[in-house]
């Protein structure tokens, strides 16, 4: 998308919620021809109020936010997985992009982000956790992993973000379980936004 948008004014920057030591691989394989950033504390996630990835935020040239964060794919594979249509997604992106999509009205913009008091004590608990784990106290930092998903259960960026912080494989059998638990509780792994 960047490629073919990018003489009409887009401008694609990804970001990786995740250890540089784990990202920078990735990207080097990508090769990508657009900014790709390492966010290892998730400051991104919690800005823009990221609960899952991937997700997209569409930011115009004035540096406001035209659609907030919303999960989005490039592949048929992960929009089938999330039960969104990446077809619709991309031709979205093309019209907003040629100015024949608007953006939603001054303040109508919202984000499926939860903003509860739980979900803002979670990113604190998460905050200090990363702060703990960075200074090498990793037994106190998984206790404020841990409270940070109980917290904020539906917040992916928290409970499968630390994962590979606590030593458990965030593409193995303990994430695994965790979609699992959470889907089988009734809730939507993504929180797509409502048109």
């Amino acid at each position: 998308m960047h490629e073919e948008l990018a003489t009409q004014g887009l401008t694609v920057i990804t970001v990786a919620l995740d250890r540089a030591a784990d990202a920078e691989r990735w990207i080097a394989k990508a090769e990508p021809t657009h900014p790709s950033l390492v966010d290892e504390a998730h400051l991104v996630a919690e800005r823009y109020g990221m609960v899952n990835v991937p997700t997209v935020v569409w930011i115009d040239e004035e540096g406001r936010i035209a659609r907030p964060n919303d999960v989005a794919f490039t592949t048929d594979q992960g929009g089938k997985f999330a039960g969104v249509s990446t077809a619709e997604q991309m031709a979205r992106l093309r019209r907003w992009v040629a100015g024949e999509e608007p953006a939603p009205e001054e303040g109508t913009a919202a984000s499926a982000a939860d903003r509860s008091p739980e979900a803002q004590a979670a990113r604190a608990h998460f905050g200090l956790g990363w702060w703990l784990h960075e200074r090498g106290s990793v037994e106190a930092a998984n206790r404020q992993f841990a409270r940070a998903g109980e917290l904020a259960p539906g917040d992916f960026t928290i409970r499968r973000g630390t994962m590979r912080l606590r030593d458990a494989d965030p593409f193995g059998p303990d994430f695994m379980e965790m979609v699992a638990g959470w889907l089988g509780a009734g809730n939507s792994y993504y929180l797509p936004l409502r048109d």
